[in-house]
């Protein structure tokens, strides 16, 4: 007896010694199990115990205990009682965390959306593929290459693969629990969506990329050099610390913040406008607080993003999450089946047209491939690019869309293809570039 009560008196101490060690982290553990169970569960429609026993499998993230509300539709989180946060689902805005003083009866605005079916085989509208043998394609080659992505899955943790080439649906392969109606969370590729509709608004000539940042609170100081150009880039020398395992700007951004057009709008600079490259999900937040600056209403800024690119596109799985303000938060929440991220990529692979209507300017396609300077090679404007490299063994046209724990969107221009993974691991553990390479093996 005496043994067992000396067994739970240490683990009883170890606990004191890990809340008190991690006590100022609270805040954000369980803010982000109660937002990503809520999102997982209301907006991806996905089963909680897999939410439970996989996404949120993460160290110090696995110590929230994580409950969910149907009724109002809600989750809860708290770390042995301590530090509740609670998330909501709103109609048509995904999943947003919420504090005792939100009122969540009061109305709010949500986009106007078009859901109309597109009379096209995919990916330029919603039916049959069309079942193509293409002469040129080693498709047991495609077969191996897909297998690649999915071989070891306790370490890679590969979710789902779709392959487009020349516009035809390729392959595609989901892991147990997913299938290709099943949304998926794109993190950081939401920042490539964010971008485009920078590309829209100038191919309608309503903004120019060298116009400076409309900040009111810039204007006095050495800020006001700072363009749309830079900010797209992550080069305008603004002060920012993207660290996900601590609490820095990002994490307070994303789980603290009603308002996350904020954050980076308040910091300083730390050099001058082109002398560094420092991503910034802050960056991709304040351009989207930007973005609702260049409409006369919060309701033309709601349906924008969706009247003139995600259902037009056909994309019609797609939600923006928004912040508790109404901003869509463009540095991380968009979910999409991975088919629709698929419908992105061949947006760009075709230039911007889609279905003989021009959405952006095909000179955009060359703006966001530009290569950033002090990015090694491995950043345009608001997408990843392979110029340096990175992938050795795939071609150095390759450009992407690239989220947390390995979500991407690849575009290989010189190969046609678009090529979507999504999961919970990325390199090294996910050998991105034994994959993609396999699948450009079997289209040569």
């Amino acid at each position: 007896m005496k043994y067992i009560k000396r067994i739970l008196l240490l683990l009883l101490i170890v606990i004191i010694v890990v809340v008190f060690l991690n006590y100022s982290k609270l805040n954000i553990i369980s803010g982000y199990a109660s937002k990503y169970m809520a999102s997982a569960t209301y907006v991806a429609d996905r089963d909680s115990v897999s939410i439970v026993d996989n996404d949120l499998k993460m160290p110090l993230v696995e110590l929230a205990e994580v409950s969910l509300n149907s009724k109002n539709a809600s989750a809860s989180a708290s770390v042995y009682g301590l530090m509740n946060r609670k998330a909501i689902d709103r109609q048509g805005l995904g999943t947003v965390l919420v504090d005792s003083d939100y009122d969540e009866n009061e109305p709010y605005l949500q986009p106007n959306r078009n859901f109309e079916k597109i009379g096209k085989p995919y990916p330029y509208g919603h039916l049959e593929n069309k079942d193509t043998l293409l002469p040129e394609v080693d498709y047991d080659q495609l077969e191996k290459a897909i297998g690649i992505a999915f071989a070891n899955p306790e370490v890679q943790k590969t979710r789902t693969v779709v392959v487009l080439y020349k516009g035809y649906l390729l392959g595609e392969r989901y892991a147990d629990g997913f299938t290709k109606d099943t949304r998926v969370l794109g993190w950081s590729m939401t920042k490539s969506l964010l971008a485009t509709c920078y590309g829209i608004l100038e191919h309608q000539g309503k903004l120019q990329m060298d116009w400076p940042a409309p900040i009111p609170e810039w204007k006095d100081d050495e800020r006001n050099q700072i363009t749309l150009n830079h900010l797209l880039r992550m080069q305008s020398g603004l002060e920012w610390e993207e660290d996900y395992s601590k609490i820095s700007d990002v994490t307070r951004m994303l789980f603290l913040e009603d308002d996350m057009t904020i954050a980076q709008k308040e910091k300083e600079l730390v050099a001058q406008p082109t002398k560094i490259w420092n991503y910034s999900s802050g960056t991709t937040n304040l351009l989207s607080g930007i973005l609702r600056q260049q409409f006369r209403s919060h309701q033309e800024y709601l349906d924008f993003p969706y009247q003139n690119l995600i259902d037009k596109i056909g994309m019609h799985s797609m939600i923006l999450e928004a912040d508790v303000k109404g901003n869509y938060v463009g540095s991380s929440y968009a979910w999409a089946t991975t088919r629709d991220w698929a419908r992105f990529g061949q947006l760009y692979l075709d230039k911007g047209v889609w279905n003989g209507e021009q959405v952006f300017d095909s000179s955009w396609v060359d703006y966001i491939t530009e290569v950033t300077p002090d990015s090694d090679g491995t950043y345009g404007a608001h997408f990843w690019l392979n110029a340096g490299g990175i992938y050795p063994e795939v071609p150095k046209d390759l450009f992407s869309c690239n989220g947390f724990q390995g979500q991407h969107v690849y575009v290989i221009p010189s190969k046609d293809l678009v090529i979507v993974r999504t999961g919970l691991a990325e390199r090294p553990d996910f050998d991105s570039n034994g994959f993609l390479s396999g699948v450009v093996k079997a289209v040569e």
